[in-house]
């Protein structure tokens, strides 16, 4: 070896080989190279959870007295928005979500159980956009789903997949096809392309099965097993609150008479608590009450108790949510992983198998023959357990096992819903408002900070693609698609100011709703002539003027004295359904 010299500052230091030259130049490029692999890895994971059928003043830290430590924990030491919204139901919702489209783009201008002529009410998500998790994977993360999923029109295991979770991004998926089911036996299981039962998952064995646990716990068992190498995406979609009612016995116990007192008294309670926590303004007023006062109310047991069951499937999601965040603190990435969490739609009116005589969902002994445990469950409302038992409902049924199947009901989903109006469907307040807490310790530096700026799902998309350092490609297998419609949310985590172009629309089942800065134009429709999922005609309704502002509530409709901004506004909207294709819709115009 031939010696070097090296000096520094005309100094002699000391002598070093060739060999070590050419080592510490070997070693520069490997540094590089692992500077690099470490710039990948910095990246965020991300962990999309999304609730089902939920209020906007639910969990704890929005202001109700249903038990959610951990959701309120990332809202201590994260965001929370308290202006944001979704599509007002669950399909559309997701569609919106998961494209950054409007969920007409989306194909989802209604449900999956339509097929219009019109590529916006197809039912199923459409091929001309792009997924978060398919954003995600050309930006080299890798991507998880455990829940519902609710996008795709095809449900059985012999038909066409290419909408199911595998065929749009991601890696892995265990969940539900459909949009509801039972939560012992759930309908359309479906692990990875492969439909299932809970009885014959060798991946995932129980003995006391429960849906809301598995989608936690599969979601947890996908991070410790992901690939360490690469930053991940994990999208979790409960079912829960969602109909029907039912939860675990030591969840239910939690709530013994927390709802004894009646919806007039929890509405009361909620909305105090909702404005000291400052979620809503010191002004807003309190909606009328949307049912029969407490005192007349005559099967109080029953009904208290609907609302005790609802409560612990809350309970139950929040504590899964929880053993998540465990997973990223025993993996070491708790720090270095995102975490957002919303509501697919306001708390849901439907009055499903709560009313009328106490019987089996079952109406002929047909009905009443079990399915092999083997046997793939399609129906959301099953007659009969696995075990052979009737799957009761009736006026009488409070809810909890899974021999039963009940909703809670308007006058509860009137209480999820404090202090807005209307419900799941509508696009009035309480139909489309929900929390969005966002944690990020590695960005978020402003803790159990509040941000009223109005944003929308159609935002999630924009934010993640930053976030990922990824790209938006304006082509998808050769075909132009539609741009991301929201903005990015990103500069509200670093304590900085985004702004918003234009309004942000909404259109489902002919209610109609534009919001413009403070300003939100607002009206409810009809479907007419059939039963639900059969009408054949609509009527829109009168449009309406709110100040949210001033007027969270939607009390003081200001359309009289603002005639030029109705017309201003209504154009607005006019221009973005013909744009996104609202029209034709399925109902003709009566």
């Amino acid at each position: 070896m031939i010696p070097i010299l090296i000096k520094e500052s005309n100094k002699i230091k000391y002598f070093v080989s060739c060999s070590f030259i050419f080592l510490l130049i070997s070693s520069c490029g490997n540094d590089k190279q692992m500077s690099q692999k470490n710039e990948e890895n910095s990246r965020p994971n991300i962990i999309l959870i999304m609730s089902d059928d939920m209020g906007y003043s639910d969990i704890g830290c929005y202001g109700g007295e249903i038990q959610t430590p951990n959701l309120d924990n990332l809202a201590k030491n994260g965001i929370r928005f308290t202006q944001f919204y979704n599509a007002a139901r669950c399909c559309p919702t997701r569609a919106s979500l998961l494209t950054g489209l409007y969920p007409h783009q989306a194909g989802m201008g209604w449900m999956t159980g339509i097929s219009g002529e019109n590529p916006s009410y197809q039912g199923d998500l459409s091929k001309k956009s792009m997924t978060l998790s398919e954003v995600a994977k050309s930006a080299g993360y890798s991507t998880f789903m455990t829940g519902k999923w609710h996008v795709s029109k095809n449900v059985k295991a012999d038909g066409p997949k290419d909408s199911w979770p595998l065929q749009r991004g991601f890696d892995r998926y265990y969940g539900t096809i459909q949009g509801a089911g039972n939560y012992y036996d759930p309908a359309t299981l479906c692990r990875d392309n492969t439909l299932i039962t809970p009885f014959i998952d060798d991946q995932y064995p129980s003995k006391d099965y429960y849906y809301t646990d598995a989608i936690s716990n599969e979601a947890s068992r996908f991070i410790k097993e992901r690939d360490k190498a690469s930053p991940f995406f994990l999208y979790m979609p409960y079912t829960a609150a969602h109909w029907p009612m039912q939860a675990k016995p030591r969840d239910i116990e939690k709530y013994k008479g927390v709802y004894d007192a009646g919806w007039e008294d929890i509405r009361k309670k909620r909305l105090n608590k909702m404005k000291a926590l400052g979620i809503l303004t010191k002004n807003t007023e309190l909606s009328p009450l949307n049912t029969h006062p407490w005192s007349e109310e005559i099967l109080k047991d029953v009904e208290s108790g609907r609302m005790e069951v609802y409560a612990a499937m809350i309970d139950a999601m929040d504590q899964g949510i929880g053993r998540v965040l465990e997973t990223l603190k025993t993996e070491g990435i708790y720090e270095n992983t995102i975490i957002l969490f919303l509501q697919d739609n306001g708390g849901c009116a439907e009055e499903i198998g709560t009313e009328g005589k106490t019987g089996p969902w079952a109406s002929s002994p047909d009905e009443l023959k079990p399915l092999a445990k083997d046997e793939i469950e399609y129906n959301v409302i099953p007659r009969v357990t696995r075990q052979g038992k009737p799957i009761m409902k009736g006026k009488d049924i409070k809810g909890g096992p899974e021999t039963s199947y009940v909703a809670y009901g308007q006058p509860w989903a009137n209480v999820s819903n404090t202090p807005f109006r209307e419900f799941k469907h509508w696009v009035h307040e309480g139909g489309i408002a929900t929390p969005l807490i966002v944690h990020y310790p590695k960005m978020i530096k402003n803790n159990n900070s509040l941000n009223p700026f109005p944003s929308h799902i159609i935002d999630i998309m924009p934010t993640m693609v930053e976030l990922m350092g990824a790209k938006y490609p304006k082509t998808k297998d050769g075909e132009a698609i539609p741009p991301m419609e929201g903005i990015s949310l990103v500069p509200f985590f670093k304590g900085e100011k985004a702004q918003r172009e234009g309004p942000i629309y909404w259109e489902h089942e002919m209610n109609r709703a534009v919001r413009w800065g403070d300003w939100k134009l607002v009206s409810k429709g009809e479907l007419l002539d059939g039963a639900y999922a059969k009408w054949t005609n609509s009527k829109l309704g009168k449009w309406e003027l709110y100040n949210i502002a001033e007027d969270r509530s939607e009390l003081h409709d200001l359309a009289g004295q603002y005639p030029d901004k109705v017309k201003l506004m209504s154009e607005m909207w006019d221009d973005y359904a013909e744009r996104i294709s609202v029209f034709p819709n399925p109902w003709h115009p009566k």
